[in-house]
């Protein structure tokens, strides 16, 4: 009996836990399959994708995720994504991200070691939508809602999609990235 739950068990980890390149894959097809984010992979120089960005706070918050960057559709990097709020936040919560460069200018500007994105502030509690932000002007698109004003904001478009959690959030913060080239 111990041995079919162990095989049980460990069937269950190997199938929720798919591999790094599948990963990277189904998150490039979920933000594909949204009407206002798909045409964003046929015009833009490049983009920047993180399959899971951990997010979490409770005064003080966090996130963490690790992306690969793609410079006309072909993986040239990864990077890293850090960063920290301070305000009304309380909960966690897991999202994907991806970032469009609109031209050369704008994915040199990410690679060029490391990129911050400025201070911003949001409330957010979804779990099936596409939203997107930048910087400190408030650049936005929501998939969810069709709505959208100046997608691009300094050469860049940011669009997360909600995984899971529950998180309420009044912070001020920034992201920082780092980039190492692949060998």
């Amino acid at each position: 009996m111990k041995k079919l739950i162990f095989a049980a068990w460990f069937g269950l980890l190997m199938f929720c836990h798919p591999s790094k390149a599948d990963e990277y894959s189904a998150t490039e097809s979920s933000f594909k399959e949204i009407k206002q984010t798909a045409p964003f992979f046929n015009n833009a120089y490049g983009y920047a994708v993180f399959p899971t960005i951990g997010k979490g706070g409770f005064g003080i918050g966090g996130a963490y995720g690790e992306g690969r960057v793609y410079e006309k559709s072909s993986h040239v990097g990864n990077t890293t994504l850090a960063q920290v709020t301070v305000g009304f936040q309380l909960g966690g919560q897991a999202f994907s991200q991806i970032i469009f460069f609109e031209d050369k200018r704008a994915f040199t500007d990410f690679t060029s070691g490391n990129f911050e994105f400025g201070a911003q502030a949001s409330a957010v509690a979804l779990t099936i939508s596409a939203n997107a932000q930048a910087g400190t002007t408030g650049a936005e698109a929501t998939a969810g809602n069709a709505r959208t004003a100046s997608p691009y904001y300094k050469g860049m478009a940011v669009f997360t999609l909600a995984k899971g959690g529950l998180m309420y959030e009044a912070s001020i913060g920034g992201q920082k990235f780092s980039y190492t080239a692949q060998n």
